[in-house]
């Protein structure tokens, strides 16, 4: 038999798959460093240290409750993120 064929087969990679920094709105909430006035970006994220790499897009997903109205500008939002953002009279801006 060929050695190809004897070899066990591995998983398979996606070689487009885009790679997310994950942010909860409860971890928003939280943090002290943030100032809750101004827009939320991807510098303030860092600089809070609630994200690593500032190239990497960021996902902001809908874990915790929101009761300020705060303006958030990322990638990507989850639904549930996006609907307590907008009921909590704030604002979710995608950004590319």
């Amino acid at each position: 038999m060929p050695l190809h064929r004897r070899l066990p087969k591995k998983g398979f990679r996606n070689i487009f798959r885009k790679e997310y920094s994950i942010v909860n709105l409860a971890d928003i909430i939280d943090c002290k460093k943030i100032n809750h006035g101004e827009p939320i970006t991807a510098s303030a994220l860092m600089e809070s240290g609630l994200i690593k790499n500032q190239k990497m897009p960021v996902k902001i997903l809908g874990d915790g409750n929101l009761e300020l109205a705060l303006t958030i500008e990322a990638q990507k939002f989850s639904a549930s993120a996006e609907k307590k953002i907008q009921d909590a009279g704030g604002k979710a801006t995608v950004i590319q």
